[in-house]
């Protein structure tokens, strides 16, 4: 059995993509096994690992496009510091083939500059598709429709970007 305290965080980034009306874009995850958030049917927004040389904005603007198909967003702000969440137990040592415990994840706020029907969804190359559907929600809402591992982060994103409703 692995020890995951002594396994490091997987650097990532995350995007919180905002309409005209302070609304969130939320991509609700294709069910897969073996997904890092484990079964079930979840909400999220963009986000994703960052790539070796990539910094964490060059990263964003790479997840973004990779699931959302948005290129037209103006990049607004970012959380101050990263944002910590640990695996569930049934998924540590297990997820990203065991070698994290968890993501430090740095967000940025953005705004969608583009027309609603370029946001799409279909996979990219050497990228599978990240969301079956999505939608514009509230920020406030968004802590309740993650998995539940990953509400306090999404509580503090909300808060590090209140200011931008």
């Amino acid at each position: 059995m692995t020890d995951t305290v002594t396994l490091p965080y997987r650097p990532c980034v995350g995007v919180m993509l905002l309409n005209v009306d302070s609304h969130v874009f939320v991509g609700r995850r294709s069910e897969r096994k073996g997904a890092s958030e484990g079964e079930g049917q979840w909400w999220q927004m963009p986000q994703g690992g960052i790539d070796r040389g990539e910094d964490a904005e060059e990263a964003a603007r790479r997840e973004l496009w990779e699931e959302t198909g948005v290129r037209r967003a103006r990049f607004l702000a970012q959380t101050e510091d990263w944002l910590l969440y640990d695996l569930p137990p049934e998924l540590a040592g297990v997820a990203w083939k065991g070698k994290y415990r968890g993501q430090k994840q740095m967000w940025f706020a953005a705004r969608f500059e583009g027309a609603e029907r370029e946001i799409d969804l279909k996979p990219r190359p050497d990228h599978k598709a990240e969301f079956d559907a999505w939608r514009w929600v509230p920020m406030a809402d968004l802590p309740e429709l993650v998995v539940p591992f990953k509400r306090d982060v999404y509580a503090a994103v909300v808060d590090a970007f209140a200011h931008l409703r």
